[in-house]
């Protein structure tokens, strides 16, 4: 499939979606829960706040976000794929206290109101979309002056050295059969082709400057193979 096609990643994500936690736990070794859980810390969401989880997948980043915002605060999951939010939805169904909607649609358009949201957050989703920069553009538009949003995903490596063979090594001799096993072969080897597009981490914080937010920092995990990009409206 060709990265950044928005029909094509909305079919892969449809077509994974009863596998992908599964899958995300077992590639990870558990560690995709402890990022997204640092990811959260180092944005400090509060009671009473309003926070929107971009690309949010099957729902474990905006219930968890949830969670930190009550009492009072209220959370809006928005994925263009249906399969994966028909997941989140049953997941919230099963914690109804807590106040967050999912809800199918784009994240380059959202249709929300400017400066609408105390936070925001996107979970390997940036690299999906069809243009990141546009994306960044429209998290700048959503977010409240003076406010905090983070973007965690893969780390495109442009240099050549041990990071890179170990990323190499990952996507191509583990993740890629692993994911075989479970029939899904061709939708995981489009991660290492989706990375080949992605800004690196220092582009991506000059794209969001540009995008309109006033600090950027991206930092890296696990021996650089994760990136988080941390921002300030």
């Amino acid at each position: 499939m060709k990265p950044g096609d928005p029909a094509a990643v909305e079919q892969l994500f449809d077509s994974v979606a009863s596998r992908y936690d599964q899958l995300n736990d077992l590639l990870s070794l558990g560690l995709h829960r402890q990022w997204k859980r640092q990811l959260q810390c180092l944005l400090r969401p509060a009671a009473g706040e309003t926070w929107l989880d971009l690309c949010c997948g099957t729902g474990d980043l905006a219930l968890e976000l949830a969670r930190r915002v009550r009492p009072g605060g209220s959370v809006l999951g928005l994925d263009a794929a249906a399969a994966p939010l028909e997941l989140a939805r049953h997941r919230q169904s099963r914690q109804p206290w807590l106040n967050v909607v999912f809800q199918q649609g784009d994240a380059l358009s959202t249709g929300l109101p400017d400066a609408s949201a105390d936070g925001i957050v996107m979970a390997y989703g940036l690299r999906n979309l069809a243009d990141p920069v546009v994306g960044l553009k429209e998290m700048a538009r959503l977010l409240k002056p003076g406010r905090l949003a983070g973007v965690l995903d893969f780390n495109r490596l442009t240099t050549a050295g041990p990071a890179a063979d170990f990323q190499r090594f990952y996507l191509r001799r583990l993740v890629v059969p692993v994911a075989s096993a479970a029939g899904l072969k061709e939708e995981y080897a489009y991660l290492e082709e989706s990375l080949k597009r992605f800004p690196d981490g220092t582009a991506q914080e000059r794209l969001a400057l540009e995008a309109g937010f006033a600090e950027a920092r991206h930092h890296t995990l696990v021996a650089g193979q994760m990136g988080m990009l941390l921002l300030k409206r």
